[in-house]
């Protein structure tokens, strides 16, 4: 039986020669006519899905699907998809006409069929007029209508763009967004679309892929993007964010900001932590009123000081800083200076409850002599009572939570070096993932303040290491 499915990408790996993984088991089903948009920061692996689709890069396991025939090692020419580039990659020498034209002639159609396509498919971008001008005197938006002209002159099945507005200023790129929703409604055919914009998704998609480093994270419509994002990776990717840990003391009620708060969500258990998710705009700020005014009936949730507010065209973006240390990004109509007392609410349902990915770095390792244990291709002290209960051979797991990893200025100060690669603002302290020299990643909660791409030392006190006995299930004692 025939599905409905027009793109299926089963399970796909690419594994460079270098051993690292573009694209890390991605399965992706694609219906005919939507508009589909992979986003995600560069390096992600959303340019080599894309390749992967056309043809021009192949998968190194999986398979691609489309119309449920596997094309995985099929030609680019030979699959009914084209492709617009981030260069649009127009011929200079040749006129508009004979660079929408130019497929078509190497099919060897016939000049009045090629010359009705060709104005059909100009008709369609907008460029009717522009036959016979030289492509570079055209403007950047022009030429990418070009580009697309002459990527559906062919009539293909599927239409894959790769960040084609990212050439253009802000104001042509807008135009330019609404133009392409418009084309794909007449047109009728599928469109995966990258990006690494998230307004750019939100307008133009009917489903947004989430991906990172290779790995698709979150598949919806950009509303379920936006409100339910499902870890804070993409919370904070999409949109601006508060994120804070929390602890989801019973189904409906949350605790953070040192203090609980009703919420619609459920099924998290009892006294879990978690992370929540509150957008700038949903919450609900007042000037605060004296304590002598306050009533016992006061709907305000928590009180501060607002440290900045910048007019943003709409409404104005505000840091308030709680009476109890911690800062939130606020946004409203109407501006609360700096050294403002204000009052901040948020409604249960504006409240966005999220699992944890994890709950402290976990490792595996060996014991050693003279109360050490080898993990991350290092060799760590521990204390001697915590040594004392295991054998120097034996296996061991590691847990070490986030606030106990110590980073150094100097990477040769640490016992392991490493690279920031991610940051994310808690409200009172920072979440950094840390990349280590042989690929490892550590996570760590911190107060200081680094920049991504800062190299640092790694270096863990004995007393913070957690070492238990490996569990062995039945498969492991047969």
């Amino acid at each position: 039986m025939k599905n409905d499915y027009i793109i299926e990408v089963n399970h796909v790996s690419k594994q460079f020669e270098d051993g690292k993984f573009a694209l890390n088991d991605v399965s992706l089903q694609v219906r005919k006519g939507e508009f589909v948009t992979i986003l995600g920061p560069s390096g992600c692996g959303k340019t080599t899905l894309l390749r992967c689709i056309a043809g021009f890069q192949v998968a190194t396991t999986g398979d691609i699907l489309l119309n449920g025939e596997d094309v995985t090692d099929t030609p680019p020419n030979e699959r009914p998809v084209n492709t617009v580039f981030q260069k649009y990659a127009l011929f200079p020498h040749l006129n508009v006409y004979e660079n929408v034209a130019f497929g078509l002639k190497l099919k060897k159609m016939e000049p009045y069929e090629i010359e009705k396509r060709v104005k059909r498919a100009l008709k369609m971008v907008s460029m009717s007029d522009y036959e016979y001008r030289d492509v570079d005197s055209l403007s950047g938006g022009q030429q990418q209508r070009v580009a697309i002209a002459r990527a559906i002159i062919n009539e293909p099945e599927v239409l894959l763009l790769d960040e084609p507005l990212s050439a253009l200023d802000r104001k042509m790129r807008s135009d330019m967004q609404l133009e392409l929703r418009e084309m794909h409604d007449k047109l009728g055919i599928t469109f995966i679309y990258v990006t690494h914009d998230q307004e750019e998704a939100l307008t133009l998609s009917d489903r947004i892929v989430v991906m990172r480093e290779g790995k698709i994270l979150q598949i919806g419509k950009p509303t379920d993007i936006y409100n339910e994002p499902q870890s804070s990776f993409v919370a904070d990717f999409i949109g601006e964010s508060n994120i804070l840990d929390a602890v989801m003391v019973k189904d409906g009620l949350v605790h953070f900001c040192d203090r609980d708060f009703e919420c619609v969500d459920k099924g998290f258990g009892e006294d879990t932590e978690v992370d929540v998710v509150i957008r700038p705009e949903d919450w609900y700020i007042s000037e605060a009123k004296t304590e002598s005014s306050k009533s016992k009936d006061e709907p305000w949730q928590l009180y501060g000081e607002v440290k900045t507010c910048i007019f943003k065209g709409v409404h104005y973006h505000m840091t308030v800083l709680t009476d109890n240390g911690y800062e939130l990004e606020v946004q409203d109509y109407h501006a609360f200076e700096p050294g403002s007392k204000v009052a901040l609410l948020v409604k249960p349902e504006d409240i966005q409850v999220m699992k944890k990915t994890q709950l402290c770095n976990t490792f595996h390792g060996t014991m050693c002599e003279d109360n050490q244990v080898e993990f991350l291709d290092e060799v760590w002290d521990v204390s001697e009572r915590t040594a004392e209960r295991f054998d120097p051979g034996e296996e061991v797991d590691i847990e070490v939570d986030f606030n106990h990893i110590n980073l150094q200025d100097y990477e040769e100060d640490g016992t392991l070096s490493g690279e920031v690669l991610f940051i994310l603002y808690k409200g009172d302290h920072y979440h950094l993932q840390i990349r280590t020299d042989d690929g490892d990643d550590i996570y760590v909660d911190t107060n200081d303040i680094w920049d991504k791409g800062d190299r640092v030392g790694i270096k863990i006190a004995p007393s913070w290491i957690r070492l238990y006995k490996v569990e062995k299930n039945e498969t492991d004692t047969k």
